[in-house]
């Protein structure tokens, strides 16, 4: 095929700057009117939700102090949050009959705001309002409502969510706490087992909190006094009195000092054999009478464990969204950075210093903008485009759950469906956030090293997002096991052996989950002729083509190897079965990895077709391409080994990268100013020597 240009048009009409011309002039400045219109898009069905935060957030007090100490942090992050008590959010994750305003896309989309301010705030704020909050909501019923959303809401009763133990993590279905029911006293006796069913890394659990919703196996008896174990169920447990004393039976300690989100009090809870009321039982799924007897709306253990897991679904999609909010600040603070910064000279180019034609203070003639060197824009513009395209991406994921969320019957195809679309976007975007956040250290040089530049300390409090609320390789495999059994509840328990029979059995042909973009989608392909082949890569249908083949051929080739490696109906040596499974493990990652791809791909073009005719949208559409191409030079191997790029066209990708790159520098400004994040949330001080763009956004 002829090598054919990429993205040939300009609508801009604005050519990047040579290294000689930006030495002799200012940096360029953000359209303020396009980045307004961008961001419009960008804010999306909760745009008044982000404008009110954006006014709320725009105060130095919410901003973390990188020079308290343990317990001064950990002091500062209670009483914002009890800044934030007295707002209208946290009401707002509730349902209207259980007390609240009922409006979950907001509440998470409030989060999300939260995180562009303070990550030690938003995860606080999280676990008292969302997890711990949630699960009352979610988990119980009526009785459990009237006593406990209002005081949880306003702060008169904080709370943890001890879920995770120290010897099960991902392995929630094999908790070790039990929660077994006496009848002599009407009671649930929570017990600590074993040293490895130790409640660990439960934010508030070192301070803060008064109760825990602890997740743990129940047990009951039959007539005889044998055990019957229902599985995990959630049980409320106060773990201190209202002077934060400890209340008997049970032990907390202090985790000290993390690797960040230093204002998140995280401590282990073990219990021993302490009692509760009957009705502490969240029971909305699963209950107890006085007499021991336990009845439940769902007959399958396994399904009942993933429906209560599915209703908490909420945190996992703010995890994701707040970790997107933490790499657009590192990217504005990066791209400003390098607006007013300059580094070696330019031949020819004159030296010494000559004032500034904004007054700004004396700048230096002679050297080169960071921005202007092209290998900076490849850094930094990419990932601006992937955090454009993820943004798209959790704004669908939210809309989803929101609308599932408050549906009188919400369909289960379609909660499968979200429960596995937030599991790989919440890898995908943390494990981006972790990229862009050391991209735009390192950008930086040594000033993004000092602490009130702030990328240091968003690179430590985002770090962990990468684990909690699921690590992200388990869940970028159970994105692959949903596509490739079509989410059925056959396989809800997720074991090795029996996925890989039932796929065995049943699965002939992949299926395809389209997102609401699904008739945009089909319009772009339906009016292009172009091959996959000898298509110009620049036609959105070619690239769009070369996502969702990959993703198919991904699943067909997956979906054989493991028909081959399934062990037979008769059973096998369980070591053998094991080894069976492990052996397509990549594959099998690599399935959920390029199917988010495609995901992301098809939400960003959504999000362009809401955006009106213009240069707005002309620039998102330029953002757009450099996401698709981008995505597929770093693919490169693969679209190559299986013939779908021959030399020639994988140079022309790397080739149209920086062309595009080129093509979207003036506009650099701009588009991190779409973000909308208050200028003192980006709390950096390198950023206010001369030189910065006076553009600002509210």
């Amino acid at each position: 095929m002829a090598d054919t240009p990429v993205g040939t048009r300009n609508p801009h009409n604005a050519p990047a700057p040579s290294a000689s011309a930006a030495a002799d002039g200012a940096a360029p400045a953000a359209d303020a009117e396009i980045a307004a219109q961008i961001r419009t898009v960008l804010d999306g069905r909760w745009a008044h939700v982000r404008e009110t935060s954006r006014a709320l957030l725009d105060d130095a007090a919410f901003l973390d102090d990188p020079s308290l100490d343990l317990a001064a942090s950990r002091q500062r992050a209670l009483d914002q949050m009890r800044r934030l008590a007295r707002t209208d959010w946290p009401a707002s994750g509730f349902g209207v009959e259980a007390g609240g305003t009922g409006d979950p896309g907001g509440a998470v989309t409030g989060i999300e705001m939260l995180a562009q301010a303070n990550l030690s705030l938003m995860v606080k704020a999280g676990v008292q309002w969302g997890l711990f909050g949630g699960a009352v909501e979610n988990l119980g019923t009526q009785r459990h409502h009237r006593e406990y959303i209002a005081p949880l809401i306003n702060l008169d009763l904080l709370g943890c969510f001890a879920m995770t133990e120290i010897g099960h993590g991902s392995d929630v279905q094999n908790l070790e706490t039990t929660a077994t029911f006496d009848p002599d006293t009407d009671e649930i006796i929570v017990h600590t087992p074993t040293p490895s069913a130790v409640k660990e890394y439960i934010g508030g659990a070192a301070l803060h909190a008064r109760m825990a919703a602890v997740f743990a196996q129940l047990i009951t008896h039959d007539a005889d006094g044998a055990p019957l174990d229902h599985g995990v169920h959630c049980v409320l447990v106060p773990i201190r009195d209202d002077d934060g004393g400890p209340l008997p039976g049970v032990t907390t300690a202090d985790d000290g000092l993390k690797g960040g989100l230093r204002g998140v009090d995280n401590g282990r809870i073990a219990f021993d054999r302490v009692r509760v009321p009957r009705t502490n039982l969240l029971n909305r799924y699963g209950d107890i009478d006085a007499d021991g007897r336990y009845t439940s709306s769902i007959d399958s253990r396994s399904r009942r464990f993933f429906t209560m897991l599915g209703t908490l679904i909420r945190g996992r999609v703010s995890v994701g969204g707040s970790a997107g909010s933490a790499a657009r600040v590192a990217l504005e603070i990066a791209v400003r950075y390098a607006e007013q910064r300059r580094q070696f000279s330019v031949p020819g180019g004159g030296s010494g210093d000559a004032a500034a034609p904004d007054g700004g203070g004396p700048r230096r003639t002679g050297e080169v903008l960071l921005m202007d060197y092209l290998q900076h824009q490849r850094r930094l513009l990419p990932l601006i485009a992937r955090s454009f395209a993820l943004g798209f991406a959790q704004n669908e994921l939210v809309s989803k759950m929101h609308d599932l969320q408050v549906a009188q019957e919400p369909d289960r195809h379609e909660q499968r469906e979200l429960e596995s679309r937030a599991a790989g976007l919440k890898a995908a975007q943390t494990w981006h956030a972790t990229r862009v956040i050391q991209e735009c250290r390192e950008a930086c040089g040594g000033a993004g090293y000092m602490a009130e530049n702030h990328l240091t300390g968003l690179k430590a409090d985002s770090d962990v997002f990468t684990t909690f609320e699921g690590d992200n390789t388990v869940l970028t495999q159970l994105v692959a096991k949903e596509l490739l059994t079509s989410y059925a509840d056959e396989v809800s328990e997720f074991g090795a052996v029996g996925w890989m029979r039932f796929v065995a059995e049943t699965v002939a042909d992949t299926v395809r989950e389209r997102t609401a973009a699904r008739q945009i989608i089909q319009r772009i392909l339906d009016r292009s002729d172009e091959t996959l082949e000898e298509g110009d890569l620049a036609e959105r249908s070619v690239q769009l083509r070369m996502f969702e083949d990959r993703e198919q051929h991904v699943l067909e080739t997956a979906a054989r190897r493991l028909r081959r490696g399934a062990p037979g109906a008769d059973g096998e040596d369980p070591l053998a079965e094991f080894e069976a499974f492990n052996s397509v493990q990549d594959h099998v990652l690599r399935a959920g990895r390029v199917h988010i791809e495609r995901v992301v791909l098809e939400a960003f073009l959504a999000g362009i077709d809401e955006c009106p005719e213009g240069p707005a949208r002309d620039l998102l559409e330029d953002v757009c391409t450099l996401y698709a191409l981008h995505s597929i030079e770093e693919d490169k191997a693969w679209f190559m080994e299986h013939g779908r790029l021959s030399t020639e066209r994988a140079k022309a990708v790397t080739r149209h990268v920086g062309e595009l790159c080129t093509r979207l520098r003036p506009h650099a400004l701009t588009l991190v100013a779409a973000f909308g994040i208050p200028r003192i949330l980006l709390d950096s001080a390198m950023l206010d020597g001369p030189g910065t763009d006076p553009v600002r956004q509210r």
